[in-house]
C-alpha cells in the first residue's frame, strides 16, 4: 500500500473503496484504512448489491457489520430494476461502476479504490489476447484511470491474492466466497482455470504475465505522452464542444500515432468510455489520405473536412436548424467566437454546449 501511494499521490483527503465482501476487496478497504489513519485520510466503504443472487442482501449486511466493527463509514448501493438476460457479467460491471461513481459525484468524493490484484491482471491479459487486442489492450489494467471525472485507483494491482487472504486470516476476518467465481459460464472463470494449466504445463506464471503487461504499459505511456503533446500543440478546442486539427499535421504522423490521436479525440468529443473498434478508426485514418475524403460519423461524433482542417463535433440528429437569432444569443455567452468564421456544425455544437451549461 505504501509503495503505491509513493508512486501515485492521492489528490484528496477522502477516498471511497468498493468492497463486495470477497477477500480481495475486504483486504483492500482494511489495508487502505490502516494507511489512511497514518495520513489523515478518510476511507468510505461502498458495497453494491446487484440483487442477482438471493444471498446478496445478506452479504452486503455482513460487510456492513465488518465495517462498523472497524469504524469505517459504509453505504450499500442497490442495482434496482430489471436485469439483463444475456451478457450479465458485463452489464453488472457497468452497473457497479455507474452506482459507485454516481455516489462519489453526489458526495463530492473524487477518488475510488478498487481491489484488482496481479491475478486479475494476468486474466485480463489473456482475455484481451483472445480477442486480438493491440498494445493498449494487452498493457492490461492500469494502476490509475479516470471514469466520469472520478479517479479510479488500484493499490493492490501488484499483490498476490493468496497474500491478501493470508492478511485477512491473520486478522481473523472471514470473507464471502461468491459462487459465480466457480461458474464456468463466465469466461473470466474459465481463463482463471486455464492460468493454472499454463503455470503447471508451460511455466507461464501469473507473475510473469503481470510483468509482461507492465512492460507493454511503459510503451503505452510513451504513445500517450506523444498524443498528449500533439493535442496540446496542434488541436484546437472550441468551447469543449468541438475540435479542429490541421489535416496536414494529421497526415504527417505515422499511421499508429494518427490512429491513436483520432481515437482519443473521438472518445473525448463523443463522451464515450471507449474508442470505436480499431478497424473503424483505421478506416477513417486511411480515408484522410484520399483527396476526396467527405467525412463520416463514428463513435457518436461527426467528422468532416473544411478549410484544410479535420473537424470533430458531437453527432447531432436534430432536424431543427439553428437560427441566426439563436446564434446571436449564444454569442452573448461566448463573444470570442463572434468574428470566427466557423462551419455551421461547429457553431451548432457550441450553441448546444452553451445552452446545456446555461440550463444546467
Amino acid at each position: 500500500m505504501n509503495r503505491f501511494f509513493e508512486a501515485y499521490s492521492l489528490k484528496s483527503d477522502v477516498v471511497a473503496a468498493a468492497v463486495s465482501g470477497g477477500a480481495d476487496s475486504l483486504a483492500l478497504v482494511l489495508r487502505l484504512n490502516d494507511w489512511a489513519k497514518a495520513h489523515q485520510v478518510k476511507v468510505i466503504a461502498l458495497t453494491v448489491d446487484h440483487q442477482l443472487r438471493s444471498e446478496s442482501g445478506a452479504e452486503a449486511a455482513y460487510v456492513a457489520g465488518v465495517m462498523k466493527k472497524h469504524g469505517i463509514e459504509h453505504h450499500i448501493l442497490v442495482w434496482e430494476g430489471e436485469k439483463p438476460q444475456s451478457d450479465v457479467e458485463a452489464a453488472a460491471r457497468e452497473a457497479r461502476y455507474d452506482l459507485l461513481c454516481g455516489w462519489c459525484h453526489q458526495h463530492g468524493v473524487t477518488t475510488l479504490a478498487v481491489g484488482h490484484h496481479c491475478r486479475d491482471q494476468a486474466e485480463t491479459f489473456l482475455l484481451r489476447l483472445q480477442r486480438g487486442s493491440g498494445l493498449y489492450g494487452l498493457s492490461g489494467i492500469l494502476p490509475v484511470t479516470n471514469r466520469n471525472d472520478i479517479e479510479i485507483i488500484r493499490p493492490q494491482l501488484n499483490d498476490n491474492p493468496d497474500d491478501l487472504k493470508a492478511y485477512l486470516l491473520g486478522r481473523q476476518i472471514e470473507w464471502v466466497e461468491d459462487p459465480s467465481n466457480q461458474c464456468e459460464d463466465y469466461q473470466r472463470v474459465r481463463m482463471r482455470k486455464f492460468l493454472a494449466f499454463l503455470e503447471q504445463g508451460a511455466g507461464i506464471s501469473v507473475q510473469r504475465l503481470a510483468e509482461t503487461t507492465a512492460v507493454l504499459a511503459r510503451t503505452r505511456a510513451y504513445f500517450e505522452d506523444k498524443i498528449a503533446d500533439l493535442i496540446a500543440n496542434h488541436v484546437r478546442w472550441w468551447q469543449g464542444a468541438a475540435v479542429s486539427v490541421s489535416r496536414s499535421v494529421l497526415l504527417a504522423q505515422h499511421e499508429e500515432i494518427r490512429y491513436r490521436l483520432l481515437s482519443e479525440l473521438i472518445v473525448r468529443i463523443g463522451g464515450r468510455m471507449y474508442a470505436p473498434e480499431a478497424e473503424e478508426v483505421l478506416r477513417l485514418s486511411r480515408g484522410l489520405e484520399k483527396p476526396d475524403f467527405k467525412g463520416c460519423t463514428l463513435g457518436h461524433c461527426e467528422l468532416f473536412e473544411s478549410r484544410n482542417k479535420l473537424w470533430i463535433v458531437p453527432e447531432d440528429r436534430s432536424a431543427t436548424l439553428m437560427t441566426t437569432a439563436e446564434w446571436d444569443k449564444c454569442l452573448k455567452s461566448v463573444p470570442q467566437y463572434a468574428k470566427s468564421n466557423l462551419p455551421y456544425k461547429v457553431r451548432r455544437a457550441i450553441y448546444n454546449q452553451v445552452m446545456k451549461q446555461n440550463n444546467g
